[in-house]
């Protein structure tokens, strides 16, 4: 080999090695302690044969890994295509000017990306906070009771409002009325949610909203779609004494100057944080809200942050009321919704604490008074605005849309598309002097208007506010200190580091959390997230205008279908539990096209994430649980004896595999063969592929539809809970039920369910990731990453053993990609709990394990491909010391109640009070190893009560009280 191809390979290979955590040398030290010659070996050991895949993934051009520097060109160059022009379109999405502060401290900065869901809220305060803020700037700004921490996007925040107040209105009506300017996109997502739960939702005009029929409830726009901003408050009324219930979507920059929903009667308000400094990324990823009256705070989807008090009585944060409902109610779930928008709501409640409640309103005024004056301008022109009232829209009458629409596109202005004689324009926090002088010049053209500009100092001296007076917002919001002190870059500087400083993320140490893959989420993946051929692009812009987009997309989807082993790929689910959704609906759609429309009985393994049963129930499946053995295996006996009793209303089965469980069970051919027989579809729920890319295939194994999660195998950070990407993957013979978009134009076949998330390609700004992740380490790299994930579980696994039980290991005591140590016969003699053991690892420097899933009292681990070998036995020691304490609590040198374990984590306020009342010494509490003296997190609260935070349920900023 010559020294030029040598130092090619070596560039070829190197992001394998970056991305891959031990070296060669580790992995020959890992194997040797399993009792394997080679990597190779130890998977033929693990994956059972009859799936076992050893060709090379079929990934055709991306086969061969591209050095980091080759794929950022390569992607720039597919990025260059789409035309990035003004976009003016509106429909719930504005161009938006993200602080700078926020961008680089927030957006890109790992401490804020690599963080896990804060299930662990000691060392989670910074982005509790951070999301306690985004809770406060909703409710102020809607005037509701509470709000939750966001919502995936406006479209299913308003789908989940509508099934909320179905579950709490007294009305026994099937009827939802949805208002017709209400975003297309939003309608038609609450469409699709309604038909399996048959709600028959019907469109009205708003001006007869006090006439509509029996209902439940009622959908509006505020402002709508066309501009108009309507005084709904008699009206509300006026069907509200019928028994009926009220959603509002609202747009929060109208509502620093609109009355808000709240205070005119709305029960439910939901909507999209987007213009508040997120970029608009072809559609998302976006925070979308929700908010809602205090006596429904019980029966609100998705996660709430809540303020309680740690062990010694500080204020602390947490996740409220165990709202992820699907795993306590899972098949009687009215939600699936597993997941949140976290790093999306943080920076628009940075925004928030940014500008603060004037700077939102200047921003605010400037945009409206802007609107008035191109709307004194237009009519100028002779043009009629069709809306008599508005925020920042204009709905424009005009002779000819398409030859307005070719004008626009000529000075690089996108307008909303509406019909041939009426365009929409729609301003923003961007909008300059400038481009109303270059609107005008887009509709002088066509009607051979006078070559001078619009009259900026006399209209603008003369325009008055364009809606009514009644609608003027005279209450206060955003007035708690937190929106009112860090406005200078420095202060919020200081601010943003403190909270990150308070957390701990990949960034910092190993989070080896079992079924969540907290990989490697690197700097050249993240990169193109933020180049404005990316960012900048509107999800309805012209297909002229996003053939990168769509180029970068559809090789994305070639690259999921090689890896999976099936012959279509959808996009659109913007969060694993609404894969499994679509994935369900597709199921349903392909039996009702064959006329068994009957078929309804959906197979669930008891070991199932709660999700499962919850996306079932959503579709309107009844869901029968199918028994799991000794092993936690499905027990295919009794899968069998139900398939058999059901089958001539056997709908699907729904499986995980690798299991649960973190084991390759042996019968996964024989379940699918099972479930065929009897004409049901077979759904693998993909959580688990970190441990079968390029080892073993759901599409090749026996899966028809398989839900895929982008923010774990496929390396889009988890953001601290959102955002995420559960694209699906199909069979050839289910492609053709794939999402539509029809309300926009975007339909892949007639035959096609209806969308599932308000953008086309769902959140479509962070497919880039995934795309480089795959383009960067090709088909040998992906199949390493899967072999070493596997390769540093067991090691951990094998390590722990003489330690820990470990639950559920193959043969030769072997496991998947993830392990579970069982903590129970140690509590039993010790009192010692798996939490307990939990809250100690804080003092160790590391985020716990996934708790009590799947089962209780146990800890699930996994390391993922990236973490190196030192990591991983500096977190092994940590278990180590640790089962080294519980010995001392088992042999009554601790005392069984004051031990570490039982008052960990340890604040250094605690540990440097005058006091130490302990029974154990402040060394042992600070320093369980030497490696701590060099380098220490100090957990900045004690241990969260739980009880005390849902009794005492609090979930927005201190009131003003305590600053007075």
């Amino acid at each position: 080999m010559t020294r030029t191809s040598l130092t090619q390979l070596e560039a070829r290979d190197a992001f394998i090695a970056r991305h891959i955590g031990p070296d060669a040398a580790e992995q020959q030290e890992m194997l040797s302690v399993l009792g394997y010659a080679t990597r190779a070996a130890l998977i033929d050991a693990i994956v059972p044969a009859n799936i076992r895949n050893k060709a090379d993934l079929p990934l055709g051009a991306y086969a061969q890994p591209m050095p980091e520097n080759e794929a950022l060109n390569k992607l720039k160059k597919i990025a260059s295509k789409n035309k990035v022009l003004k976009s003016l379109i509106g429909q719930g999405y504005y161009n938006t000017l993200t602080p700078n502060v926020v961008l680089r401290n927030i957006f890109e900065n790992p401490a804020w990306y690599t963080a896990y869901t804060p299930y662990q809220p000691e060392i989670s305060q910074g982005r509790l906070e951070a999301i306690l803020n985004f809770q406060q700037t909703i409710t102020d700004l809607t005037g509701m009771g509470i709000a939750n921490a966001s919502m995936l996007d406006e479209g299913t925040a308003a789908a989940e409002a509508m099934t909320l107040i179905q579950r709490v209105s007294k009305s026994k009506s099937n009827v939802f009325y949805v208002a017709d300017d209400v975003l297309p996109q939003t309608l038609e997502v609450v469409q699709t949610r309604a038909k399996p739960l048959e709600i028959d939702v019907k469109v009205f005009h708003p001006a007869e909203l006090a006439a509509v029929g029996d209902c439940f409830g009622v959908l509006l726009q505020y402002p709508g779609v066309n501009g108009n901003v309507r005084d709904y408050k008699a009206d509300v009324e006026a069907i509200k004494a019928k028994g009926a219930m009220v959603v509002a979507a609202a747009d929060l920059l109208a509502l620093t100057m609109l009355t808000p929903p709240g205070e005119w009667g709305a029960d439910v308000v939901v909507g999209n944080s987007q213009r508040f400094g997120v970029p608009l990324g072809f559609g998302g990823p976006h925070a979308g809200y929700m908010a809602t009256r205090d006596e429904f705070k019980r029966s609100m989807p998705g996660r709430l942050v809540g303020v309680t008090i740690d062990a010694q009585g500080n204020k602390a944060y947490r996740l409220a009321l165990q709202t992820r409902e699907q795993h306590i109610r899972r098949e009687k779930a009215t939600s699936n919704i597993c997941t949140a928008q976290v790093l999306l709501a943080v920076m628009a409640s940075m925004y928030a604490v940014y500008h603060g409640p004037k700077g939102l309103q200047q921003i605010a005024k400037r945009v409206h008074r802007l609107t008035g004056v191109l709307a004194s301008n237009l009519k100028t022109l002779g043009y009629t605005i069709t809306n008599d009232s508005w925020f920042d829209t204009l709905t424009v009458s005009v002779k000819n849309a398409e030859q307005l629409h070719a004008s626009a596109h000529s000075h690089g202005v996108n307008l909303r598309v509406i019909d041939a004689t009426h365009v929409g324009v729609s301003l923003d926090e961007t909008t300059t002097r400038e481009d109303i002088a270059l609107l005008w010049t887009v509709f002088s053209h066509p009607v051979g208007g006078p070559a001078h500009g619009p009259d900026f100092d006399t209209v603008e001296a003369v325009v008055e506010r364009s809606f009514p007076d009644a609608l003027a917002r005279t209450s206060a919001y955003l007035s708690h200190p937190v929106f009112n002190r860090y406005h200078s870059e420095t202060e919020m500087l200081r601010y943003l580091r403190s909270l990150a400083d308070k957390d701990l993320a990949l960034d910092r140490t190993m989070i080896p959390l079992g079924s969540c893959t907290m990989k490697l989420n690197a700097t050249s993946e993240m990169i193109p997230v933020t180049w404005p051929e990316f960012s900048t692009i509107h999800p309805f812009a012209p297909e002229a205008q996003t053939v990168g987009y769509r180029e970068m997309i559809s090789s994305l989807e070639e690259m999921l279908c090689a890896v999976t082993g099936y012959a279509a790929i959808s996009l659109q689910p913007n969060a694993g539990s609404q894969g499994e959704y679509a994935g369900l609906l597709v199921i349903q759609a392909y039996h009702q096209s064959r006329g068994e429309g009957h078929r309804n009985i959906c197979l669930i393994p008891s070991s199932a994430h709660g999700t499962n049963p919850a996306s079932a129930s959503m579709v309107g499946m009844q869901v029968v649980v199918t028994a799991c053995d000794a092993n936690g295996n499905v027990d295919l006996a009794d899968l069998k004896a139900k398939a058999e009793q059901h089958s001539k209303n056997l709908a699907c089965v729904m499986v995980t595999y690798p299991s649960t469980h973190g084991v390759f069970e042996e019968g996964i051919r024989e379940l699918c063969e099972i479930v065929h027989s009897h004409g049901g579809q077979v759904y693998v729920d993909g959580a688990n592929m970190n441990a079968l890319v390029g080892v073993a295939a759901p599409g090749a194994f026996g899966g028809d539809v398989s839900h895929l999660n982008l923010h774990k195998t496929f390396c889009i950070p988890h953001g601290g809970g959102g955002p995420g990407v559960g694209p699906i993957g199909v069979g050839a013979h289910l492609a053709k039920f794939l999402p539509n978009q029809r309300s926009t134009g975007y339909i892949r076949d007639d035959a096609g369910i209806g969308s599932v998330s308000a953008a086309p390609y769902g959140s479509a700004s962070i497919l880039p990731i995934s795309w480089m992740y795959i383009a960067m380490m090709g088909a040998e790299g992906l199949t390493a990453a899967t072999e070493t994930a596997i390769l540093n579980a067991n090691y951990i696994a094998r390590r722990l053993s003489p330690h820990f039980p470990v639950l559920y290991a193959g043969h030769d005591g072997l496991v998947a990609h993830e392990c579970i140590i069982d903590l129970r016969p140690l509590q039993d003699v010790t009192g010692i709990s798996n939490e307990d053991v939990a809250k100690r690892l804080m003092d160790f420097g590391f985020h716990a394990p996934t708790m009590s899933f799947p089962v209780p009292g146990t800890l699930m681990i996994e390391p993922t491909e990236s973490e190196s070998k030192v990591e991983m036995d500096r977190f092994i020691d940590a278990m180590i010391a640790i089962r080294g304490e519980i010995a001392k609590v088992e042999s009554g040198e601790f005392d069984k109640l004051d031990n570490p374990l039982k008052f960990a984590p340890h604040t250094a306020e605690v540990l440097t009070a005058d006091v130490w009342d302990r029974k154990y010494s402040r060394e042992v509490a600070a320093y369980p190893v030497p490696s701590l003296r060099k380098q220490k997190y100090w957990p900045p609260v004690g241990r969260a009560d739980n009880v005390y935070g849902d009794r005492n349920l609090f979930c927005g900023c201190a009131p003003m009280s305590d600053y007075e």
